[in-house]
């Protein structure tokens, strides 16, 4: 039988400069820092009301792991091909503001508009190399 009453819990992401990662997720989605345990390395549990949380962790020096797709050994750090890799979604009711409050802060981005006509979304990089798509609503 199959799982049920199954939604999304948070999403994780490692990284060498969780503070860094922190302050862009804040300032670009508005996410809100919450209390997170202590745990024998550093965390930063961010909110993005009304339910969705980030775990950002510091990532262990040990693991043999990219830290992200910028740091992996055939890196590809243009937002052209991220409709087909990996990225994580949020919808913004203010869309059109939200591009130009991207490109203002310098931030490469890739933009179109899904085959429908309906949906526009745009492509992009957190400071870690880690895919993001907003799409209008």
């Amino acid at each position: 039988m199959a799982a049920q009453g199954t939604c999304l819990n948070h999403v994780s992401r490692e990284s060498s400069d969780i503070k860094r990662l922190a302050q862009f997720y804040i300032q670009i989605f508005g996410f809100e820092k919450v209390e997170a345990p202590k745990f024998e390395f550093d965390v930063i549990w961010l909110k993005l009301p009304p339910s969705f949380y980030l775990h950002l962790i510091e990532r262990d020096p040990s693991t043999k792991l990219p830290e992200g797709p910028w740091s992996a050994t055939s890196a590809v750090a243009d937002p052209k091909n991220l409709p087909r890799g990996h990225h994580v979604c949020f919808s913004v009711s203010n869309f059109d503001d939200f591009v130009k409050n991207l490109k203002e802060k310098g931030i490469e981005v890739h933009e179109r508009t899904q085959p429908d006509g309906k949906t526009k979304q745009v492509f992009f990089f957190d400071p870690d190399g880690n895919g993001l798509e907003v799409s209008s609503g």
